[in-house]
């Protein structure tokens, strides 16, 4: 009787060994962190462009398709605009989002500014595959007659996983334009609030009104 719990002792203890010096898991791929948006080689590289004093504003209309690192995002209550600042070699300007508004179909009032922040709940990615919603299962009818009746009702589709959400979240994050006082060229996005198509918008164009003077870039 000894000799046996000592032999599951020793058993024990062996397989306790094991599995303290067996290797652990490896975590499969992680998809890597968001990254601001660099600026192009020139701003020829931009679809239009426009000059405040020395500087210049180079910049791309993408409509409701927002650039990011990872690749583009979508928003039905906003557009997007990617905008870069050239200047002379190592020359510094002070950058806000505020200098910048948006003017559609010659609106006399043109668009302002809207913060990141602002458009993070309408944000979809068009890569992001939701699970399959379960069935609805089927009703009794009341009264006579009897049978099953199958609720017609499309059933709802299910919430995006926090993860997923918090991803889109940094993407746009660190897409947007930096601010403050910065080395040029810089480069980011824009966001104005609208939910107009875009095959809709007959004119765009980028005011720009800060430190380096007053510009349009005009989309064609």
């Amino acid at each position: 009787m000894r000799s046996f719990f000592v032999s599951m002792c020793s058993m024990l203890f062996a397989v306790g060994l094991c599995a303290q010096q067996s290797p652990p898991a490896k975590e499969g791929p992680t998809a890597p962190p968001a990254q601001p948006i660099p600026p192009r080689a020139a701003p020829s590289d931009y679809q239009a462009k426009g000059q405040a004093g020395k500087f210049t504003i180079a910049a791309e209309f993408t409509g409701h398709s927002i650039p990011t690192s990872q690749g583009p995002l979508t928003s039905e209550d906003y557009v997007a605009v990617e905008v870069a600042v050239f200047g002379p070699p190592d020359s510094k300007l002070r950058l806000s989002v505020d200098d910048f508004s948006l003017r559609i179909n010659g609106a006399k009032k043109p668009t302002p500014i809207s913060r990141y922040e602002l458009i993070l709940h309408s944000l979809k990615d068009p890569e992001y595959i939701p699970p399959e919603p379960m069935e609805k299962k089927s009703k009794s009818s009341m009264g006579t007659g009897g049978g099953d009746k199958q609720d017609s009702t499309p059933p709802s589709p299910p919430p995006i996983p926090f993860e997923v959400k918090r991803n889109m979240q940094q993407r746009v994050q660190k897409a947007a334009l930096p601010e403050g006082d910065r080395l040029l060229p810089q480069a980011g996005i824009l966001f104005f609030q609208t939910r107009k198509e875009t095959k809709k918008m007959q004119s765009v164009e980028l005011l720009y009104d800060g430190p380096a003077g007053k510009t349009k870039v005009v989309f064609q």
